[in-house]
């Protein structure tokens, strides 16, 4: 999609820009290095830079970047290229996701870096969304390049496995990643001896590249599908977690349905769209409650 598009001291503008609302975006579990800054903007780290992104009336404001990070990042990161419109209204022919999507109208789904969000969903196992925040933040300060300072705070970027090299197990533990350093550890291993690259998984089909996936210690079926729909562009992964399983059966099968009956039923039902189609429900069931354990 085009849009009009200009740079203005030190921020990039981006006009009329419909369906993204920084709140739906950054809050829908998909990612864990924004922060809301109180003002209705969001700041983040991703590939090695760090900026804010505030909505004022229809326009996107990014600032500290330019046109040409814009151009080479950003567009694709909060997927600017695809009409959402069009993802809904395709969804909106099932009645309980036209609800839901009321809800988190403006989510857009961010095609994140394969091996970050790899480490940051196999320490979200188990775990609350302000921990893995702090695990993740610790092991970027420690290990990670700075990039600098903004707004008086400084930050790092995520550390790739070349970074990572000499952390012994404990060494990342104590960045509070409890039981899974050691599967982080593993991780790190396996991707510096070149036993797998996880860049290329994506041009596998979805459920092969979920195979490969779930032989990484700590990942399993709803781990690998987070990492292929937040990360490689896979929108008919669905990733399932309590409250998808729980909405899931309060809406469309009985309860303690198995989770690989759910897998299939979603495939089913929303095929290419699935991803789209959790991240609504997703939103949905966790802003309302709906489905909640009494």
């Amino acid at each position: 999609m085009k849009y009009n598009t200009y740079e203005k001291d030190g921020k990039v503008i981006i006009e009329n820009v419909k369906d993204f609302e920084p709140k739906h975006i950054f809050e829908c579990g998909q990612c864990f290095r924004w922060n809301d800054e109180g003002d209705g903007s969001f700041t983040g780290v991703a590939f090695g830079k760090v900026v804010n992104i505030k909505k004022e009336e229809d326009n996107i404001i990014i600032s500290n970047t330019n046109i040409k990070e814009f151009e080479d990042i950003w567009y694709d990161y909060l997927d600017l290229g695809r009409n959402y419109g069009e993802v809904k209204e395709k969804l909106s022919n099932d009645p309980i996701l036209k609800e839901a999507i009321k809800f988190g109208e403006g989510i857009r789904i961010l095609r994140q870096d394969e091996w970050e969000i790899l480490i940051s969903f196999i320490i979200s196992a188990n775990n609350r969304i302000p921990m893995i925040k702090k695990a993740i933040d610790i092991l970027s300060e420690k290990y990670g390049e700075f990039i600098g300072e903004f707004n008086g705070k400084k930050y790092y970027a995520f550390p790739t496995p070349e970074n990572l090299k000499d952390a012994s197990i404990e060494d990342i533990e104590n960045c509070k990643t409890g039981f899974r350093a050691k599967y982080i550890s593993a991780a790190i291993n396996r991707v510096l001896d070149k036993e797998i690259d996880i860049y290329k998984l994506e041009n596998l089909s979805t459920e092969e590249a979920r195979e490969e996936l779930m032989t990484f210690s700590g990942v399993g079926p709803k781990v690998s599908d987070c990492i292929m729909l937040f990360s490689m562009g896979k929108a008919d992964a669905f990733p399932i977690d309590v409250w998808v399983k729980r909405i899931m059966e309060h809406f469309y099968l009985e309860e303690d349905t198995k989770l690989n009956d759910i897998q299939k039923y979603a495939g089913d039902k929303f095929r290419e769209l699935a991803g789209f189609a959790q991240q609504y429900l997703f939103y949905y069931a966790r802003e309302l409650g709906i489905g909640k354990k009494k």
